[in-house]
């Protein structure tokens, strides 16, 4: 079972206050949501919205985060007033339901929109799930998440490439067999569960963490 980063009880808060935040960029700041999702990704304001800093996920209107994040990444705060649109936007739907995808995966922001949960995305699937349960949305990312990762090269194959080493000169610095190294690379062997020994040779032979070399698990509910 994924371990959430915060408190259920919160999550309702969190939803709210990120699409509020993504609706009021959009039609009183006028940002491009994009560009303004892009300035939440490098504030403070993300890492603690994923750890659920009651701050962040609950301590504050989408208005107040929207000038928190300006003041973070353009060093002013915003003093433009709300115009309380009661209608549910499609950029409203957008914070909303990455708010829940993010509690629920337990990815943090950066991860999900390299894996391909980016606001293009969330746009996409507006007309026919924002009056979905969320399960549905679940369903189709996670399934995107699975595709991706897929797609992608395993962190033990790209942090290798990033030593600048073959599979056989990590085999033999890290004491393990050249057929092990392969096996993790493509995926045919879970590297997640690896023993501790193995992934400590390993890390060590590429100077990395043990953690770097595990891969990202799809959620389970």
């Amino acid at each position: 079972m994924t371990m959430r980063a915060y408190s259920e009880t919160y999550l309702s808060d969190a939803m709210n206050l990120l699409g509020e935040a993504f609706d009021y960029a959009v039609y009183d700041c006028h940002y491009e949501l994009a560009e303004f999702f892009d300035l939440f990704l490098i504030s403070k304001i993300a890492s603690g919205f994923e750890r659920g800093v009651p701050k962040y996920v609950a301590g504050m209107s989408g208005p107040e985060l929207v000038s928190e994040v300006n003041y973070q990444t353009k060093g002013e705060y915003l003093n433009i007033p709300p115009s309380n649109n009661l209608s549910r936007s499609p950029e409203y739907w957008a914070g909303w339901i990455m708010a829940y995808y993010q509690w629920y995966s337990g990815l943090d922001f950066f991860t999900l929109v390299k894996l391909g949960v980016t606001i293009e995305h969330l746009l996409n699937l507006y007309p026919t799930l924002h009056e979905a349960d969320t399960s549905k949305f679940v369903i189709l990312t996670d399934q995107l998440i699975a595709r991706q990762l897929q797609a992608q090269p395993s962190r033990l194959q790209q942090m290798r490439r990033t030593a600048g080493l073959t599979q056989a000169a990590l085999a033999k610095a890290a004491g393990v067999t050249l057929r092990m190294v392969q096996l993790y690379e493509q995926r045919q062997k879970d590297i997640n569960k690896a023993q501790v020994l193995t992934l400590l040779r390993l890390s060590r032979a590429l100077g990395c963490r043990m953690e770097d070399l595990l891969e990202p698990e799809l959620p389970q509910s």
